[in-house]
Protein backbone atom coordinates (compact mmCIF):
# COMPACT_ATOMS: atom_id res chain seq x y z
CA UNK A 1 0.00 0.00 0.00
CA UNK A 2 1.16 3.52 -0.78
CA UNK A 3 1.96 6.29 1.69
CA UNK A 4 1.13 10.00 1.70
CA UNK A 5 4.47 11.19 0.30
CA UNK A 6 3.99 13.80 -2.44
CA UNK A 7 0.20 13.60 -2.31
CA UNK A 8 -1.24 17.06 -3.03
CA UNK A 9 -4.12 16.88 -0.55
CA UNK A 10 -2.02 15.62 2.36
CA UNK A 11 -3.16 17.71 5.35
CA UNK A 12 -6.66 18.32 3.97
CA UNK A 13 -9.40 16.83 6.13
CA UNK A 14 -12.77 15.86 4.65
CA UNK A 15 -15.81 15.01 6.74
CA UNK A 16 -17.78 12.65 4.55
CA UNK A 17 -21.52 12.09 5.09
CA UNK A 18 -22.01 10.58 1.63
CA UNK A 19 -23.28 7.15 0.70
CA UNK A 20 -24.04 4.89 -2.25
CA UNK A 21 -22.09 6.19 -5.32
CA UNK A 22 -22.30 9.87 -6.29
CA UNK A 23 -20.72 11.23 -3.12
CA UNK A 24 -18.42 8.29 -2.31
CA UNK A 25 -16.92 8.36 -5.82
CA UNK A 26 -16.00 12.01 -5.19
CA UNK A 27 -14.60 11.53 -1.70
CA UNK A 28 -12.65 8.45 -2.78
CA UNK A 29 -10.86 10.51 -5.39
CA UNK A 30 -10.08 13.17 -2.77
CA UNK A 31 -8.75 10.37 -0.56
CA UNK A 32 -6.65 9.01 -3.43
CA UNK A 33 -5.14 12.48 -3.75
CA UNK A 34 -4.11 12.36 -0.09
CA UNK A 35 -7.00 13.87 1.87
CA UNK A 36 -7.85 12.44 5.28
CA UNK A 37 -11.45 11.40 4.61
CA UNK A 38 -13.46 10.59 7.73
CA UNK A 39 -16.58 8.73 6.71
CA UNK A 40 -19.47 9.41 9.10
CA UNK A 41 -21.67 6.31 9.22
CA UNK A 42 -24.78 5.20 11.02
CA UNK A 43 -23.78 2.37 13.38
CA UNK A 44 -26.95 0.53 12.33
CA UNK A 45 -25.66 -0.65 8.94
CA UNK A 46 -23.57 2.29 7.76
CA UNK A 47 -23.41 3.47 4.15
CA UNK A 48 -26.43 2.10 2.26
CA UNK A 49 -24.11 0.34 -0.18
CA UNK A 50 -22.93 -1.87 2.70
CA UNK A 51 -26.40 -3.41 2.83
CA UNK A 52 -27.34 -3.09 -0.85
CA UNK A 53 -27.63 -6.86 -1.19
CA UNK A 54 -29.35 -7.55 2.10
CA UNK A 55 -26.07 -8.02 3.93
CA UNK A 56 -26.07 -8.49 7.69
CA UNK A 57 -22.78 -10.27 8.41
CA UNK A 58 -19.38 -8.58 8.37
CA UNK A 59 -18.41 -9.98 4.98
CA UNK A 60 -21.62 -8.61 3.47
CA UNK A 61 -21.11 -5.20 5.05
CA UNK A 62 -17.75 -5.09 3.24
CA UNK A 63 -19.06 -6.26 -0.12
CA UNK A 64 -17.29 -5.40 -3.41
CA UNK A 65 -19.71 -2.55 -4.24
CA UNK A 66 -18.86 -0.76 -1.00
CA UNK A 67 -15.15 -1.58 -1.34
CA UNK A 68 -15.04 -0.17 -4.88
CA UNK A 69 -15.93 3.32 -3.60
CA UNK A 70 -14.39 3.69 -0.15
CA UNK A 71 -10.66 3.00 -0.11
CA UNK A 72 -8.28 5.37 1.69
CA UNK A 73 -11.05 6.49 4.08
CA UNK A 74 -11.58 6.09 7.81
CA UNK A 75 -14.96 5.09 9.24
CA UNK A 76 -16.47 6.84 12.26
CA UNK A 77 -19.77 5.22 13.25
CA UNK A 78 -21.97 7.59 15.26
CA UNK A 79 -25.65 7.74 16.11
CA UNK A 80 -26.32 11.37 15.24
CA UNK A 81 -29.65 11.34 17.03
CA UNK A 82 -27.59 11.80 20.21
CA UNK A 83 -26.31 15.31 20.91
CA UNK A 84 -22.96 14.12 22.26
CA UNK A 85 -22.25 12.47 18.91
CA UNK A 86 -23.23 15.62 17.02
CA UNK A 87 -20.78 17.46 19.24
CA UNK A 88 -18.04 15.06 18.17
CA UNK A 89 -18.70 15.94 14.52
CA UNK A 90 -18.77 19.65 15.38
CA UNK A 91 -15.30 19.25 16.90
CA UNK A 92 -14.11 17.57 13.72
CA UNK A 93 -15.58 20.37 11.61
CA UNK A 94 -13.60 22.98 13.56
CA UNK A 95 -10.37 21.41 12.27
CA UNK A 96 -11.67 20.24 8.88
CA UNK A 97 -11.48 21.73 5.40
CA UNK A 98 -14.43 20.14 3.62
CA UNK A 99 -17.78 18.61 4.54
CA UNK A 100 -19.43 16.53 1.82
CA UNK A 101 -22.99 15.17 1.69
CA UNK A 102 -25.41 13.81 -0.88
CA UNK A 103 -28.82 13.95 0.77
CA UNK A 104 -32.06 15.52 -0.41
CA UNK A 105 -32.32 19.29 -0.09
CA UNK A 106 -32.76 20.35 3.52
CA UNK A 107 -31.58 17.15 5.19
CA UNK A 108 -28.22 18.51 6.38
CA UNK A 109 -29.97 21.51 7.95
CA UNK A 110 -32.49 19.26 9.61
CA UNK A 111 -29.86 17.02 11.23
CA UNK A 112 -27.82 20.01 12.40
CA UNK A 113 -25.06 20.24 9.79
CA UNK A 114 -26.31 22.87 7.36
CA UNK A 115 -23.86 25.37 5.91
CA UNK A 116 -24.79 28.20 8.31
CA UNK A 117 -23.99 25.98 11.29
CA UNK A 118 -20.76 24.70 9.72
CA UNK A 119 -19.63 28.22 8.83
CA UNK A 120 -20.22 29.38 12.42
CA UNK A 121 -17.92 26.58 13.58
CA UNK A 122 -15.29 27.17 10.90
CA UNK A 123 -15.37 30.14 8.47
CA UNK A 124 -12.89 28.35 6.19
CA UNK A 125 -15.11 25.30 5.76
CA UNK A 126 -16.20 24.18 2.31
CA UNK A 127 -19.65 22.59 2.38
CA UNK A 128 -20.19 20.48 -0.73
CA UNK A 129 -23.63 19.02 -1.41
CA UNK A 130 -24.67 16.60 -4.09
CA UNK A 131 -28.38 15.99 -4.71
CA UNK A 132 -30.77 14.70 -7.31
CA UNK A 133 -32.13 18.02 -8.56
CA UNK A 134 -30.52 20.89 -6.64
CA UNK A 135 -31.65 22.87 -3.57
CA UNK A 136 -34.41 24.91 -5.23
CA UNK A 137 -37.25 24.42 -7.68
CA UNK A 138 -40.18 22.00 -7.93
CA UNK A 139 -38.04 18.83 -7.75
CA UNK A 140 -35.73 19.88 -4.92
CA UNK A 141 -37.26 17.55 -2.33
CA UNK A 142 -37.73 14.57 -4.63
CA UNK A 143 -35.54 11.55 -4.09
CA UNK A 144 -32.61 11.60 -6.50
CA UNK A 145 -31.17 8.46 -8.06
CA UNK A 146 -29.11 7.62 -11.14
CA UNK A 147 -31.87 5.93 -13.14
CA UNK A 148 -34.34 8.69 -12.31
CA UNK A 149 -31.82 11.28 -13.49
CA UNK A 150 -31.41 9.40 -16.77
CA UNK A 151 -35.14 9.75 -17.31
CA UNK A 152 -35.67 13.30 -16.00
CA UNK A 153 -32.73 14.83 -17.86
CA UNK A 154 -33.72 13.60 -21.32
CA UNK A 155 -30.83 11.14 -21.58
CA UNK A 156 -33.06 8.05 -21.51
CA UNK A 157 -35.26 9.39 -24.30
CA UNK A 158 -32.30 9.88 -26.62
CA UNK A 159 -31.73 6.79 -28.78
CA UNK A 160 -30.20 6.00 -32.14
CA UNK A 161 -33.71 6.12 -33.63
CA UNK A 162 -37.33 5.68 -32.59
CA UNK A 163 -37.26 1.94 -33.28
CA UNK A 164 -34.82 1.36 -30.39
CA UNK A 165 -36.71 0.68 -27.14
CA UNK A 166 -36.07 3.03 -24.25
CA UNK A 167 -34.08 1.35 -21.51
CA UNK A 168 -32.05 1.91 -18.37
CA UNK A 169 -28.36 2.52 -18.98
CA UNK A 170 -26.78 -0.29 -16.92
CA UNK A 171 -23.83 1.69 -15.53
CA UNK A 172 -24.28 4.53 -13.01
CA UNK A 173 -23.47 7.23 -15.55
CA UNK A 174 -25.21 10.08 -13.70
CA UNK A 175 -23.75 9.25 -10.28
CA UNK A 176 -20.20 9.11 -11.57
CA UNK A 177 -20.47 12.23 -13.71
CA UNK A 178 -21.95 14.29 -10.88
CA UNK A 179 -19.38 12.84 -8.47
CA UNK A 180 -16.56 14.03 -10.70
CA UNK A 181 -18.16 17.48 -10.94
CA UNK A 182 -18.24 17.48 -7.14
CA UNK A 183 -14.49 16.72 -7.05
CA UNK A 184 -13.77 19.57 -9.46
CA UNK A 185 -15.84 21.99 -7.41
CA UNK A 186 -14.14 21.02 -4.14
CA UNK A 187 -10.65 21.37 -5.61
CA UNK A 188 -11.50 24.81 -7.01
CA UNK A 189 -12.98 25.86 -3.66
CA UNK A 190 -9.84 24.71 -1.85
CA UNK A 191 -7.80 27.00 -4.11
CA UNK A 192 -10.25 29.79 -3.27
CA UNK A 193 -9.76 29.26 0.47
CA UNK A 194 -6.00 29.43 0.02
CA UNK A 195 -6.42 32.87 -1.57
CA UNK A 196 -9.21 34.41 0.51
CA UNK A 197 -9.27 32.44 3.76
CA UNK A 198 -13.02 32.00 3.35
CA UNK A 199 -14.99 28.86 2.63
CA UNK A 200 -18.20 28.53 0.66
CA UNK A 201 -21.12 26.24 -0.12
CA UNK A 202 -21.14 24.15 -3.30
CA UNK A 203 -24.12 22.49 -4.99
CA UNK A 204 -23.92 19.74 -7.62
CA UNK A 205 -26.88 17.70 -8.85
CA UNK A 206 -27.41 14.61 -10.99
CA UNK A 207 -29.93 16.59 -13.02
CA UNK A 208 -27.57 19.47 -13.86
CA UNK A 209 -24.68 17.13 -14.62
CA UNK A 210 -26.76 15.21 -17.16
CA UNK A 211 -27.97 18.41 -18.82
CA UNK A 212 -24.35 19.60 -18.99
CA UNK A 213 -23.31 16.32 -20.59
CA UNK A 214 -25.74 17.15 -23.42
CA UNK A 215 -24.25 20.59 -24.03
CA UNK A 216 -23.83 20.09 -27.78
CA UNK A 217 -27.31 18.67 -28.29
CA UNK A 218 -28.93 21.25 -26.02
CA UNK A 219 -27.21 24.24 -27.61
CA UNK A 220 -28.26 23.12 -31.08
CA UNK A 221 -31.84 22.75 -29.88
CA UNK A 222 -31.81 26.14 -28.16
CA UNK A 223 -30.31 27.80 -31.23
CA UNK A 224 -32.33 26.31 -34.07
CA UNK A 225 -34.84 23.89 -32.53
CA UNK A 226 -33.01 20.84 -33.87
CA UNK A 227 -31.16 18.21 -31.88
CA UNK A 228 -28.05 16.47 -33.06
CA UNK A 229 -27.80 12.74 -32.42
CA UNK A 230 -24.43 11.14 -33.01
CA UNK A 231 -25.93 7.66 -32.75
CA UNK A 232 -28.32 8.20 -35.67
CA UNK A 233 -25.54 8.91 -38.18
CA UNK A 234 -26.31 6.69 -41.19
CA UNK A 235 -22.90 5.00 -41.47
CA UNK A 236 -22.41 4.50 -37.75
CA UNK A 237 -23.69 1.53 -35.80
CA UNK A 238 -23.13 -1.74 -33.96
CA UNK A 239 -22.99 -4.78 -36.22
CA UNK A 240 -22.97 -8.47 -35.26
CA UNK A 241 -20.16 -10.55 -36.70
CA UNK A 242 -19.78 -14.32 -36.93
CA UNK A 243 -18.30 -14.43 -33.42
CA UNK A 244 -19.35 -11.21 -31.69
CA UNK A 245 -19.95 -7.62 -32.70
CA UNK A 246 -18.13 -4.46 -33.76
CA UNK A 247 -18.90 -0.79 -33.75
CA UNK A 248 -18.20 1.29 -36.86
CA UNK A 249 -18.04 5.09 -37.06
CA UNK A 250 -18.42 5.98 -40.73
CA UNK A 251 -17.28 9.58 -40.54
CA UNK A 252 -14.28 11.92 -40.64
CA UNK A 253 -13.26 10.81 -44.14
CA UNK A 254 -13.86 12.22 -47.61
CA UNK A 255 -16.03 9.28 -48.75
CA UNK A 256 -16.50 6.82 -45.89
CA UNK A 257 -19.34 4.97 -47.64
CA UNK A 258 -17.09 4.11 -50.54
CA UNK A 259 -14.41 2.81 -48.17
CA UNK A 260 -16.96 0.72 -46.24
CA UNK A 261 -18.29 -0.81 -49.45
CA UNK A 262 -14.76 -1.65 -50.62
CA UNK A 263 -13.99 -3.38 -47.31
CA UNK A 264 -17.26 -5.33 -47.43
CA UNK A 265 -16.68 -6.32 -51.04
CA UNK A 266 -19.98 -4.93 -52.31
CA UNK A 267 -20.82 -2.43 -55.02
CA UNK A 268 -19.92 1.20 -54.38
CA UNK A 269 -23.12 2.70 -52.98
CA UNK A 270 -21.64 6.18 -52.67
CA UNK A 271 -22.62 7.00 -56.25
CA UNK A 272 -26.28 6.44 -55.44
CA UNK A 273 -25.99 7.98 -51.96
CA UNK A 274 -23.31 10.64 -52.34
CA UNK A 275 -24.05 12.92 -49.38
CA UNK A 276 -25.20 12.84 -45.78
CA UNK A 277 -28.76 13.80 -46.67
CA UNK A 278 -29.27 10.91 -49.07
CA UNK A 279 -27.48 8.52 -46.73
CA UNK A 280 -29.80 9.54 -43.89
CA UNK A 281 -32.83 8.80 -46.06
CA UNK A 282 -31.39 5.37 -46.92
CA UNK A 283 -30.08 4.53 -43.46
CA UNK A 284 -32.26 1.43 -42.95
CA UNK A 285 -31.20 -0.02 -46.29
CA UNK A 286 -27.50 0.81 -45.86
CA UNK A 287 -27.31 -0.60 -42.35
CA UNK A 288 -29.06 -3.81 -43.40
CA UNK A 289 -26.50 -4.27 -46.19
CA UNK A 290 -23.73 -3.74 -43.63
CA UNK A 291 -25.31 -6.24 -41.22
CA UNK A 292 -25.63 -8.90 -43.91
CA UNK A 293 -21.93 -8.66 -44.78
CA UNK A 294 -20.44 -8.21 -41.32
CA UNK A 295 -22.21 -11.39 -40.15
CA UNK A 296 -20.16 -13.48 -42.59
CA UNK A 297 -16.74 -13.16 -40.89
CA UNK A 298 -15.16 -12.75 -37.48
CA UNK A 299 -14.74 -9.52 -35.57
CA UNK A 300 -10.95 -9.69 -35.78
CA UNK A 301 -11.01 -10.11 -39.56
CA UNK A 302 -13.28 -7.11 -40.05
CA UNK A 303 -11.40 -4.91 -37.59
CA UNK A 304 -8.16 -5.54 -39.50
CA UNK A 305 -9.76 -4.71 -42.85
CA UNK A 306 -11.47 -1.57 -41.56
CA UNK A 307 -8.34 -0.31 -39.83
CA UNK A 308 -6.30 -0.92 -43.00
CA UNK A 309 -8.32 1.86 -44.69
CA UNK A 310 -8.38 4.04 -41.57
CA UNK A 311 -12.06 3.59 -40.74
CA UNK A 312 -12.83 4.08 -37.06
CA UNK A 313 -13.95 0.81 -35.52
CA UNK A 314 -13.65 -1.33 -32.40
CA UNK A 315 -14.76 -4.70 -31.11
CA UNK A 316 -17.68 -4.74 -28.69
CA UNK A 317 -16.31 -6.35 -25.54
CA UNK A 318 -17.61 -7.96 -22.39
CA UNK A 319 -16.43 -6.37 -19.12
CA UNK A 320 -14.51 -9.58 -18.35
CA UNK A 321 -12.57 -9.14 -21.60
CA UNK A 322 -11.81 -5.51 -20.78
CA UNK A 323 -10.46 -6.43 -17.35
CA UNK A 324 -8.13 -8.95 -18.99
CA UNK A 325 -7.14 -6.64 -21.86
CA UNK A 326 -3.47 -5.80 -22.33
CA UNK A 327 -4.33 -2.09 -22.54
CA UNK A 328 -6.02 -2.29 -19.14
CA UNK A 329 -2.88 -3.89 -17.75
CA UNK A 330 -0.60 -1.35 -19.46
CA UNK A 331 -2.62 1.47 -17.89
CA UNK A 332 -2.41 -0.24 -14.47
CA UNK A 333 -6.15 0.13 -14.02
CA UNK A 334 -6.50 -2.86 -11.68
CA UNK A 335 -4.91 -2.71 -8.24
CA UNK A 336 -4.70 -5.26 -5.45
CA UNK A 337 -4.94 -4.82 -1.71
CA UNK A 338 -5.39 -6.86 1.44
CA UNK A 339 -8.75 -6.44 3.17
CA UNK A 340 -9.03 -7.47 6.85
CA UNK A 341 -12.31 -9.32 6.23
CA UNK A 342 -12.25 -10.30 2.56
CA UNK A 343 -8.57 -11.09 2.20
CA UNK A 344 -6.87 -10.33 -1.11
CA UNK A 345 -9.04 -8.11 -3.31
CA UNK A 346 -8.77 -6.35 -6.64
CA UNK A 347 -10.46 -3.11 -7.61
CA UNK A 348 -10.24 -0.33 -10.20
CA UNK A 349 -7.47 2.22 -9.78
CA UNK A 350 -7.70 5.98 -9.99
CA UNK A 351 -8.02 6.77 -13.72
CA UNK A 352 -5.78 9.85 -13.48
CA UNK A 353 -2.10 9.11 -13.93
CA UNK A 354 0.56 11.44 -12.53
CA UNK A 355 4.29 11.31 -13.12
CA UNK A 356 5.15 12.34 -9.55
CA UNK A 357 2.14 11.25 -7.48
CA UNK A 358 1.22 7.74 -6.33
CA UNK A 359 -2.56 7.57 -5.97
CA UNK A 360 -2.55 3.99 -4.75
CA UNK A 361 -4.22 2.39 -1.76
CA UNK A 362 -3.05 3.54 1.67
CA UNK A 363 -6.03 2.25 3.60
CA UNK A 364 -8.31 -0.65 2.76
CA UNK A 365 -12.03 0.21 2.58
CA UNK A 366 -12.93 0.53 6.26
CA UNK A 367 -15.02 -1.78 8.35
CA UNK A 368 -18.01 -0.06 9.92
CA UNK A 369 -16.71 2.08 12.80
CA UNK A 370 -13.19 0.71 12.37
CA UNK A 371 -11.53 4.03 13.26
CA UNK A 372 -13.76 5.24 16.09
CA UNK A 373 -11.13 4.92 18.82
CA UNK A 374 -8.36 6.33 16.64
CA UNK A 375 -10.32 9.41 15.58
CA UNK A 376 -11.70 10.09 19.06
CA UNK A 377 -8.17 9.86 20.48
CA UNK A 378 -7.00 12.41 17.91
CA UNK A 379 -9.87 14.70 18.91
CA UNK A 380 -8.87 14.45 22.54
CA UNK A 381 -5.26 15.31 21.73
CA UNK A 382 -6.33 18.29 19.61
CA UNK A 383 -8.59 19.57 22.37
CA UNK A 384 -5.81 19.23 24.91
CA UNK A 385 -3.41 21.09 22.62
CA UNK A 386 -5.90 23.95 22.22
CA UNK A 387 -6.45 24.13 25.98
CA UNK A 388 -2.72 24.43 26.69
CA UNK A 389 -2.09 26.97 23.94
Amino acid sequence: MSNTNNLPLDGVRVIDFTQVMMGPSATQMLADFGADVIKIENPRGGDLSRTAFGATDEAGLNNPVFCSLNRNKRSLALDLRQQENKDIVYELVREADVVVSNFRAGVMDRIGFGYDKLRDLNPRIISASGSGYGPNGPYAHKGGQDILAQAMSGVMMRRADASVPMSVYPTALCDYTAGMHLVQAILVALIGVSKTGKGQHIEVSLYDSMIAMQMQEATCHLHNGKEINWAEMPLTGVFPTSDGALVLVGAFKENPLQDICNVLGIEDLSGEYPDLESQRAAKAYLQQRFRDEFAKHSTAEWIQKLEDVDLLCAPVKELSEVLDDEQTKANEMIIEFEHPVNGQMQTIACPIHFSAIDCGIRLAPPRLGEHNEEILAELGSAAAARASA
